[in-house]
């Protein structure tokens, strides 16, 4: 019997999941599904998780070191970046088409969303005037929500905002190319341990593939054999 190609065992699963889903809401079987089914798919994240990083790294090593014309390297470099920019652009388009189509924030209850519009007011007031607020809205100064502004934003005002603050300032010093400085890590061990830091991570791997096309052929060679292998068993995995 004919095995079904990968593609159609995802969808097949991704439809399963939510026809579970459905039956699980509508019969009261949550506690069952995050006791007994939820591990299961929390141990295939993981291994996902945990094979992302390596794959990466052997992948881009493998790739590079095989190359045979260094002039090649630059060429393709520029493909990767034209690719990357691309996709870019198509993420945030897709993503900002769904937000305006689906408006999530309209699913938060009432209470939920004055309560976060009126820490964006009170955000935008403590900014001394070098930051607008979008729109016509003014919760701050409607008489109905004075109650609620003084029992729910007292305490949490200062906190919220301070940490608001200091992110923004942080971003805001920073100069026009440090998303460049950002790629490249100041300790490889650290990039390595976190999948957060994909950048870094492909930034070491080229860079390393790279070293290999520049030295002895007889010394690169065992280094070589052992990425491709790595890179075949991280693939079977």
């Amino acid at each position: 019997m004919k095995k079904l190609p990968l593609y159609l065992k995802i969808i097949f699963g991704l439809a399963l999941g939510i026809l579970w889903a459905f039956l699980s809401t509508q019969f009261g079987w949550n506690k069952f599904t995050l006791d007994w089914i939820d591990p299961f798919g929390m141990i295939f994240i993981k291994c996902l998780k945990f094979i992302a990083v390596p794959l990466v790294i052997f992948s881009i090593i493998s790739g590079i070191a095989g190359m045979k014309d260094i002039n090649s390297l630059g060429r393709i470099g520029a493909k990767t970046i034209f690719a990357y920019l691309i996709t870019t652009i198509l993420a945030v388009g897709v993503g900002i088409f769904l937000v305006n189509f689906i408006k999530p924030g309209e699913m938060l209850d009432e209470e939920k969303r004055i309560e976060n519009r009126i820490q964006y007011e009170l955000w935008v007031s403590d900014q001394n005037g070098s930051v607008q607020i979008a729109d016509d809205k003014r919760f701050l100064d409607d008489p109905k929500y004075s109650s609620y502004i003084k029992e729910k934003t007292k305490s949490s005002r200062i906190n919220n905002n301070d940490k608001i603050t200091s992110g923004l300032t942080s971003k805001k010093d920073n100069g026009p190319l440090q998303f460049i400085i950002d790629i490249v890590p100041d300790n490889m061990f650290a990039a390595l341990s976190s999948n957060k830091l994909m950048l870094q991570i492909i930034f070491i791997s080229v860079f390393f593939g790279m070293a290999l096309l520049f030295i002895e052929e007889t010394k690169a060679q065992p280094v070589i054999q052992f990425v491709i292998g790595a890179n075949e068993v991280f693939l079977k995995m």
